[in-house]
């Protein structure tokens, strides 16, 4: 039976959105001057995921070739060692900062279960039958993907994906793909939020919406498992909602990020998509800020 602890990516940039821009109201200058206080994930002795860790994969509904191959070449990309500006893989770097990580990720094992063997409507207990397909061992981290006809519980309302562990202290993680279901929610900022300023969504870089919301909730999760996999590691608050390496940092994704705005971002002259990070064979990302334990601050690639 699966431990009860869900880590959630709670989608913060939409409750954030209430509050006043306080840069209207204060000059400047003054407000320059407002000291802020550091963000602190306290690391609560627990053990982390180290080590060559294995991702083996469950692709639940439809996704088309295309789309698997989004998601699988940025997880490539994460130990690419690339020199290239940008990179994916100097992002995923900034998890060795993290007392105790050190770790490289690959691509194991993955099943496609486009028949829906469990239906299009799933509970959270679903979502530990489906990540216990593949076999499961200790350094390997199950990721299930859920396509975007099929409904988890939680989706859209709390959550855009989730991490935990079994009673065997086997991790996991799930995202959904919300294009249909809430993208303003899960997918921005390539798609307008439900709440807040409605600036213009940003152009994805791989032109699916659903499935770049999917890179940035994905990446999420797995710096959350990897930092924080058993509800002991690194985090700040309370050990059941907690923020963590990624979700203390929630909607930005470059310099000068507000509620609501993303922050300055790459632009590519010609598509004129979106993008932060540059991962294998070329392919085009934005990814989210992590917690940057050396700094206290949130890091971004650009």
């Amino acid at each position: 039976m699966a431990s009860s602890r869900r880590f959630s990516i709670f989608v913060s940039f939409l409750l954030l959105s209430f509050l006043p821009d306080l840069t209207s109201a204060v000059p400047r200058k003054l407000f320059s001057l407002v000291q802020q206080q550091p963000l602190i994930l306290k690391y609560h002795n627990g053990p982390l995921l180290t080590g060559n860790i294995t991702l083996n994969l469950v692709w639940y509904g439809k996704f088309s070739p295309i789309q698997r191959s989004i998601l699988v070449d940025f997880l490539q990309s994460l130990n690419s060692h690339t020199h290239m500006p940008h990179s994916v893989s100097s992002w995923w770097q900034t998890i060795q900062k993290y007392k105790g990580v050190s770790c490289t990720l690959a691509v194991g094992n993955q099943i496609l279960d486009q028949d829906y063997s469990l239906g299009k409507l799933l509970k959270r207990s679903d979502i530990v039958s489906l990540a216990s397909k593949s076999k499961h061992q200790r350094n390997e981290i199950n990721v299930v993907f859920t396509a975007t006809d099929v409904g988890v519980e939680g989706f859209c309302m709390s959550r855009c994906g989730t991490h935990g562990s079994t009673q065997s202290k086997r991790a996991y993680a799930w995202v959904g793909n919300s294009e249909t279901q809430c993208p303003g929610q899960c997918a921005w900022p390539f798609h307008q939020p439900i709440y807040g300023p409605q600036t213009p969504p940003l152009v994805s870089p791989n032109g699916d919406v659903g499935i770049d919301g999917m890179v940035i909730n994905l990446a999420t999760v797995l710096a959350g498992t990897v930092t924080n996999p058993f509800d002991n590691g690194y985090f700040q608050g309370s050990a059941t909602a907690p923020l963590e390496a990624v979700t203390a940092c929630t909607g930005i994704f470059g310099r000068g990020a507000y509620a609501g705005y993303p922050g300055e971002v790459l632009v590519d002259g010609t598509t004129g998509a979106s993008y932060n990070a540059v991962g294998v064979a070329g392919r085009k990302y934005l990814l989210p800020a992590m917690w940057d334990p050396q700094t206290s601050t949130c890091k971004t690639l650009v």
